[in-house]
C-alpha cells in the first residue's frame, strides 16, 4: 500500500524573510533579497553581494550555550524547524510516535565557516588549539542530526549532500518514505551557509557568479540576456511532510500534496550542465507521480542566472514536457532569494506549495530583455494569478545530480 503524502508545516530562513508570512509577501512584492556582502572584507573579490540573511539571532531559536556549537547552516536549519514545527502545530514527542518521525536535511557543504575558522586558529596557534566541537560542528549531516536530537525524532535520519539538489533529494527521498509506510512524519528540506570567504573566492574564481556589485537588485537575472551569473543566498528551508491518515487524524492544515519525485545524473561533467539528465529526471517524477506532462501547469526551475545553465534548463524542459511546454508557466525565484545552494531545493519546494494553496506564481524579477534561446514563459516581473493544480521544482547540482518534485492541489 502507498500512502498519499501532505505538506502541513513550512519555514523559511532566507534574505527575504524569516518567517512564511514576511517571506511570501516579499516574494510576491518582487522584492530582491541581494544586497551587499557584510562580514568580511571583499574589496579584492570581483563579486561583492549576495542574498544574506541579516539580523539573524540563533538564542530567539535556542540556548546560548547551544548555539555556540552549532554552524551557522545548523542554527539556520534548527531555526527554519522550530517555524516549519510551529505552523504544522505539531509537536514530535506529544503528537506522534517519535520513533515513526524522521529528519532528512540536505547541505551541499555544511559547516564552511567553522573549518575557516578553526583552520585560522591552527595555523596561528597550532594543532592543540582546534576546538573538540570542530568536528560536529562541521558535517554536513549535523543539521539533521540536531533536529532530530531537539525535538526527539527517533526515525529516519540521512543528509544528502548532491550539490545544489541536496534539498530536493532530501525532500523526495523524505517522501518516500511515508509514502513506503516507514514513517509517518519527515522533517525536510535544506540548509546553507557558505556566504564566507573561501566558499566566495572558490565561485568567483570559475567565474560563475554575478559581477554586477554597483546594482545588487538587478544581479540575479535568470533567462535575461544581460545575466551574467548566479548571486549566492543563504538560509533554509524546511517542510513538515505527514502521511494523510496522519495529518487528518490531528486535523492538520494541508498545503498541498507531494505525488511525484524524479531523481538521475548527467554523467557528463563535473559542472556543465547537460540537458539530457534533467530531462531524464522531470520524466521521471512525472512517471511516479502518475500524471501527464500536459497536466503540469507551473515549473519552480532551477534557473540560477547563468548564461549556459538557463539555456540547458530551457531545452531539458522542452525535451521533457514536449509541445507542452510553450504552454506552462516557469519562472525562476532564486532572481529574488539568491542561488541558496543545498538549500534551493527546501526554499522552492516551500514556494510552489505556497503557490497552490494561493493559486498565484511568483515572478522572475530583472527579465528585461529575454534571451532568444530561452524562449518559454518566464513570468516576468510581476506575479500571476493561476488556476495552479500540479506543480514541479526543479533542483540541479555540480557533478550532474538532478531532482525534480511534483505537488499537487490537495484534494481529500
Amino acid at each position: 500500500m502507498k500512502h498519499r503524502v501532505v505538506i502541513t508545516g513550512l519555514g523559511v530562513m532566507t534574505a527575504l524573510g524569516k518567517d512564511k508570512d514576511t517571506f511570501w509577501n516579499n516574494l510576491m512584492a518582487g522584492k530582491s533579497g541581494i544586497t551587499p556582502i557584510q562580514g568580511f572584507d571583499v574589496s579584492d573579490y570581483p563579486t561583492k553581494i549576495a542574498a544574506q540573511v541579516h539580523d539573524f539571532n540563533p538564542e530567539e531559536y535556542m540556548e546560548r550555550k547551544d548555539a555556540r556549537k552549532l554552524d551557522r547552516f545548523v542554527q539556520f536549519a534548527v531555526a527554519a524547524t522550530a517555524e516549519a514545527l510551529k505552523d504544522s502545530k505539531l509537536n514530535v514527542r506529544e503528537d506522534a510516535d517519535p520513533e515513526r518521525v524522521g529528519v532528512i536535511i540536505g547541505s551541499g557543504i555544511g559547516g564552511l565557516g567553522t573549518f575557516e575558522d578553526q583552520h585560522s586558529i591552527l595555523l596561528e596557534k597550532g594543532p592543540k588549539r582546534i576546538s573538540p566541537f570542530f568536528i560536529p560542528m562541521m558535517i554536513a549531516n549535523m543539521a539533521s542530526g540536531h533536529v532530530s536530537i531537539i525535538h526527539g525524532a527517533k526515525g529516519p535520519n540521512v543528509a544528502p549532500v548532491t550539490a545544489c539538489a541536496s534539498g530536493s533529494h532530501a525532500i523526495g527521498d523524505a517522501f518516500k518514505f511515508i509514502q513506503s509506510g516507514e514513517a509517518d512524519v519527515m522533517i525536510t528540506g535544506g540548509a546553507e551557509a557558505t556566504i564566507r570567504p573561501t566558499g566566495l573566492a572558490g565561485f568567483c574564481s570559475m567565474r560563475a557568479m554575478s559581477t554586477r556589485n554597483d546594482d545588487p537588485t538587478a544581479a540575479s537575472r535568470p533567462f535575461d540576456t544581460g545575466r551574467d551569473g548566479f548571486v549566492m543566498g543563504e538560509g533554509s528551508g524546511i517542510l513538515i511532510l505527514e502521511s494523510l491518515e496522519h495529518a487528518q487524524k490531528r486535523g492538520a492544515h494541508i498545503y498541498a500534496e507531494v505525488i511525484g519525485y524524479g531523481l538521475s545524473a548527467d554523467a557528463f561533467h563535473m559542472t556543465e550542465p547537460d540537458p539530457d539528465g534533467p530531462a531524464r529526471c522531470m520524466k521521471m517524477a512525472i512517471r511516479t507521480a502518475g500524471i501527464q506532462p500536459e497536466d503540469i501547469d507551473y515549473i519552480n526551475a532551477h534557473g540560477t542566472s547563468t548564461p549556459v545553465g538557463d539555456k540547458s534548463e530551457t531545452r531539458a524542459i522542452k525535451m521533457a514536457l514536449g509541445e507542452h511546454a510553450a504552454n506552462i508557466a516557469v519562472s525562476s525565484t532564486k532572481s529574488m532569494t539568491g542561488h541558496l545552494l543545498g538549500a534551493a531545493g527546501g526554499v522552492e519546494a516551500l514556494i510552489c506549495a505556497l503557490s497552490l494553496q494561493n493559486q498565484i506564481i511568483a515572478p522572475t524579477i530583472n527579465l528585461h530583455d529575454q534571451d532568444p534561446e530561452c524562449d518559454l514563459d518566464y513570468v516576468p516581473n510581476e506575479p500571476r494569478q493561476a488556476n495552479l493544480n500540479v506543480v514541479m521544482s526543479n533542483s540541479f547540482g555540480f557533478g550532474g545530480h538532478n531532482a525534480s518534485i511534483i505537488l499537487k492541489k490537495f484534494e481529500a
